[in-house]
């Protein structure tokens, strides 16, 4: 299998607008007064968290071409289904998390984790998440659901189900990855605890 790699440095151009084309996702949040709040703020800052540690690894690693064992058609089906489980691990990850810690900081018990999470993916089908990834993630989640702790998951390693994607879907060899992985796991810790800053610093009028 000949690589093209011009054509994969082409595509690797693209893909950091490809992956969320999302007009908002570097919006700051004000306020969160309802669910839908919520909701759109899970979707975008997974979508943030997502798009920046997957891109920033394959923009890091894409000089080593006798690594990159695929053709340009190859590599952006991988970088498809790798975003796509990545974001919903993520959407796992701060879901659980944004339930946790507006119980435990504000007091608020009224929210739905599994509606919340449903809702989101069920959205992006649209937008190119297949039909049964979707119907699987929505099935883990609702197995972690029993096993959530409302009132110890935000300070219990929140993001470890998203941080363990990222290292095992990048497409990227598996000599590489080994090589990466403490760097790859900080980086996007690194990513969520600024989502988890914004979220500090946005008023929340949600009523109980």
């Amino acid at each position: 299998m000949k690589l093209n790699l011009k054509a994969i440095s082409e595509v690797l151009s693209a893909v950091k607008d490809y992956l969320f084309p999302y007009e908002k996702i570097s919006k700051k949040f004000l306020k969160i007064n309802n669910e839908d709040d919520l909701i759109n703020f899970i979707k975008e800052k997974s979508a943030f968290v997502t798009q920046s540690t997957l891109y920033g690894y394959l923009k890091t690693r894409m000089g080593l071409k006798q690594n990159m064992m695929f053709t340009d058609d190859i590599f952006i089906e991988s970088v498809n289904k790798a975003k796509w489980n990545i974001f919903s691990e993520a959407v796992t990850d701060l879901t659980f998390f944004a339930v946790s810690y507006l119980n435990v900081k504000h007091n608020i018990d009224i929210l739905n984790p599994n509606k919340i999470y449903q809702t989101i993916l069920d959205n992006e089908i649209i937008n190119g998440l297949p039909n049964e990834m979707c119907e699987k993630y929505k099935s883990k989640f609702k197995e972690k659901l029993n096993s959530f702790n409302i009132k110890e998951y935000c300070s219990d390693k929140p993001f470890s189900n998203s941080c363990n994607a990222l290292f095992h879907w990048a497409p990227i060899a598996d000599e590489l990855k080994e090589l990466d992985k403490e760097i790859v796991i900080n980086s996007i810790k690194n990513k969520w605890m600024l989502v988890v800053a914004d979220l500090e610093k946005i008023p929340v009028n949600l009523n109980n």
